[in-house]
C-alpha cells in the first residue's frame, strides 16, 4: 500500500517532499515527521512577528506570518505551521507537528507527532497523536485519534487488500485520507486507515475503511455517492 493511495502532498509542504514521498507506505509518513523537521533550515524563513503574550512557545517553531493566533495556546517545537492556518484558544501543540495551509487547530485540542495536510479541520476538543490527516480531513467535536494499544504492543494494520501488516511502531494513530471525516465522539483506534472521502460516524473504529464509504454502528459500511 502506497501513501499516494490516501494523500497528495500539497504545494504548501513541498519543502518537505523528500521526506513524504508518494511511494512510501502511509504509516512511514508518521515516522518521517521528526526527520523532516530536523532537516528544515530554520534560518531562511520569516516566522510570525506578532505573538500574543498568552501564546507560549518553546523550542524551534515556525509560524507563517499569516497564521491566525489565539490569545493563549502552547506550541512546543519542533513544529511548523503553514499559511492561513487558524489556531484557536487552548490548543496544545506538543512538538514534531507539521501543518499545511488553511488548517484549523481548535480549542482545547492536542497535537503530537502529526502531519496535517492543507485544510485539515480539527476544531473542538480533539486529540491527534502520531497521525496523518489528509487534505480536507475533518474531525467532529470530541473525535480522538488514539495512538497506543493498552498492551503497549506494536500497532497492527489492516490494508486495502484486507491483508494484515505489523507497523513496527508502538505508537501509531490514524491515517485519514484526503477528504476523510470522523464525526463527533468517534474514536479512531490505533492504526485505523480511512480511504479518501471515507466517513466514520460516532463510534469506535479500527481497521481499514474503503474510500467513498461510510461506517456506522448499526450499518457498518455503506458505499457513498462519489463526491467531485
Amino acid at each position: 500500500m502506497r501513501a499516494d493511495a490516501l494523500f497528495t502532498l500539497p504545494e504548501s509542504l513541498a519543502i518537505f517532499s523528500a521526506h513524504f514521498r508518494p511511494d512510501m507506505r502511509p504509516w512511514e509518513w508518521v515516522g518521517a515527521i521528526k526527520e523532516a523537521l530536523a532537516a528544515f533550515n530554520w534560518n531562511i524563513y520569516a516566522t510570525h512577528a506578532q505573538i500574543p503574550t498568552g501564546v507560549h512557545i518553546k523550542g524551534r517553531v515556525f509560524i507563517h506570518p499569516s497564521v491566525k493566533l489565539p490569545p493563549y495556546a502552547v506550541i512546543e517545537g519542533p513544529s511548523w505551521i503553514g499559511p492561513e492556518t487558524e489556531i484557536r484558544p487552548g490548543a496544545y501543540i506538543r512538538g514534531n507537528v507539521i501543518v499545511g495551509a488553511g488548517c484549523v487547530l481548535g480549542n482545547s485540542c492536542e497535537f503530537k507527532n502529526s502531519l496535517l495536510l492543507d485544510k485539515a479541520q480539527v476544531p473542538h476538543f480533539n486529540y491527534v497523536g502520531d497521525s496523518v490527516l489528509g487534505n480536507g480531513a475533518h474531525l467532529g467535536a470530541g473525535a480522538i485519534c488514539a495512538n497506543l494499544r493498552m498492551d503497549k504492543a506494536n500497532v497492527p494494520l489492516v490494508l486495502a487488500d484486507k491483508t494484515r501488516a505489523d507497523s513496527g511502531m508502538r505508537k501509531l494513530g490514524a491515517l485519514m485520507g484526503d477528504g476523510a471525516e470522523a464525526s463527533c465522539n468517534s474514536v479512531l483506534q490505533p492504526g485505523a486507515i480511512l480511504g479518501r472521502r471515507a466517513i466514520v460516524l460516532s463510534m469506535p473504529f479500527s481497521g481499514y475503511l474503503d474510500e467513498n464509504t461510510i461506517a456506522h454502528a448499526s450499518v457498518k459500511v455503506r458505499t457513498l455517492p462519489r463526491r467531485s
